[in-house]
């Protein structure tokens, strides 16, 4: 006697899967913020000037092996927004065919953790995640999902103070069986301290490390991105004004990075131009510096 085998597809009820499409939908309704779905929206900003690391990105998601990456850089250098340019290529359809049609979803484990009242209320709500996604990932007819998960340091058992800590070890099994593409964002330090201890979770993971970009390259960044900014307070800013920007942030701003600093310089500078002078106009220098002395703490008169 033979049986017919049944292999999964959308809306089918008779495939061996433990969490029904609509119910593992509902738990990354809930739970995840699904970038590719908001990049398809527009919703980010152009990603420019770090295609070498998201190649390097997509090059580990297509191994069989060690197919999880982990972002390292301070606050500020765009390690999301690396993520970010990653949904855009998928979005595009410029990423290779394996991940053609690829979900990538940010955990919210904040929302995750709230009104739990131990861990292991709050991994009761992980797990479903991880093993909706795990086993449907071995199945052709559904497109690969990518889990990011931002400060991955604070999901290991040695992060004290972290309301997820211990989460590492719900998601080893499915790591170690291969099942999941997970990356990671984090200090270079962090990972050090916290997940390089753990042999099991540092080997896999592949490290990229993301450069603070330097002044031309933060020119560039911004160019790419100012329209979206002129767009929204309804003002130009003049290619000297970026120029300005940077200056000012590098040398008065050394605990923060490019083009994080610069970039909240910019758009406060316009917002702080539209407060004094209405919509229209070009961004003046006055708007520029007093931001910078506001986010500095130097008296304006001083830059």
């Amino acid at each position: 006697m033979t049986t017919e085998k049944k292999t999964p597809g959308k809306n089918r009820v008779d495939y061996p899967l433990v969490f029904s499409d609509d119910e593992l939908d509902a738990l990354i309704h809930r739970y995840c913020r699904d970038f590719t779905q908001l990049a398809r929206e527009g919703k980010f900003d152009p990603i420019t000037g770090r295609d070498d690391e998201i190649q390097q990105m997509v090059l580990i998601l297509l191994q069989k092996g060690r197919k999880n990456a982990a972002l390292q850089a301070p606050a500020g250098v765009g390690k999301t927004a690396l993520v970010a340019g990653l949904a855009q290529q998928i979005v595009a359809g410029t990423v290779p065919d394996y991940l053609k049609d690829a979900r990538v979803l940010e955990l919210d484990l904040a929302a995750m953790a709230a009104g739990t009242s131990g861990p292991a209320e709050f991994q009761g709500r992980f797990i479903p995640i991880c093993r909706g996604i795990a086993e449907r990932y071995r199945f052709e007819e559904y497109p690969k999902t990518i889990l990011f998960i931002d400060e991955m340091h604070t999901i290991m058992p040695t992060c004290d103070g972290s309301a997820y800590k211990g989460l590492s070890e719900v998601l080893k099994p499915y790591l170690t069986a291969g099942d999941l593409h997970v990356i990671g964002a984090t200090t270079l330090d962090e990972f050090r301290i916290f997940v390089a201890i753990d042999p099991a979770m540092d080997r896999r993971f592949q490290k990229i490390p993301l450069r603070i970009p330097n002044a031309e390259e933060t020119f560039n960044i911004l160019m790419n991105l100012k329209s979206g900014y002129e767009k929204h307070h309804h003002i130009t800013v003049e290619p000297e004004s970026l120029r300005r920007i940077i200056k000012l942030t590098d040398e008065h701003m050394r605990k923060r990075y490019q083009p994080d600093k610069s970039i909240i310089v910019m758009d406060a500078a316009m917002a702080l131009h539209v407060l004094h002078h209405g919509r229209g106009g070009v961004l003046d220098d006055k708007s520029i510096t007093y931001i910078v002395s506001k986010e500095s703490g130097l008296h304006a008169g001083a830059l």
